[in-house]
């Protein structure tokens, strides 16, 4: 009887403890799983976030670098249409300026500093180019190889935004 009594104690306490390493166990590897399910949805949250923001900035830049090629269209224009198609194109520049800027603050905002980095290039030759219209309308000497250069130049930091803002996103888990 003695025997018996100890094998079932023995018994007893052996499943209580497999008992209690099991819930540990299990509740060690609920909340790992817990922990990465949250971090991927972080992930996948700044993701679409940042996919957002330099969406719209690529968005924004297309609509400015349609309106560069309508400049460089006029270019061929006698000197009086010229101005006044000038004039109308800077308007209209004006009016896609503040949506592109304030869509760059954002991607300066969002990151990361590679992409911050390209986007505020990107705004200097926005405004750089910007700024080489008013000597077009002016029919100043070298203007209009002057805006050419700076229009090149916002193409390729366009360029160099998407290729960063592509490497960015690939490389969130």
């Amino acid at each position: 009887m003695d025997s018996a009594l100890w094998v079932a104690v023995f018994t007893g306490g052996t499943a209580v403890l497999a008992s209690w390493v099991t819930s540990r166990g299990t509740a060690s590897a609920a909340r790992i799983q817990v922990e990465a399910t949250s971090r991927a949805q972080q992930g996948d949250h700044i993701r679409q976030s940042r996919r957002a923001a330099y969406a719209d900035v690529i968005e924004r830049a297309h609509e400015t670098a349609e309106l560069y090629f309508q400049v460089k269209g006029a270019l061929t224009r006698s000197d009086e249409q010229l101005v006044q198609h000038i004039a109308g194109l800077r308007g209209e520049l004006r009016v896609a300026f503040d949506p592109l800027m304030r869509c760059i603050r954002l991607v300066v905002l969002e990151g990361p500093a590679r992409v911050a980095e390209a986007a505020e290039a990107l705004s200097q030759s926005v405004i750089t180019a910007n700024r080489a219209l008013h000597p077009l309308e002016q029919a100043g000497e070298g203007a209009q190889a002057a805006y050419e250069v700076a229009e090149a130049e916002f193409h390729r930091r366009l360029e160099k935004f998407t290729a960063a803002a592509r490497e960015a996103l690939s490389s969130i888990q």
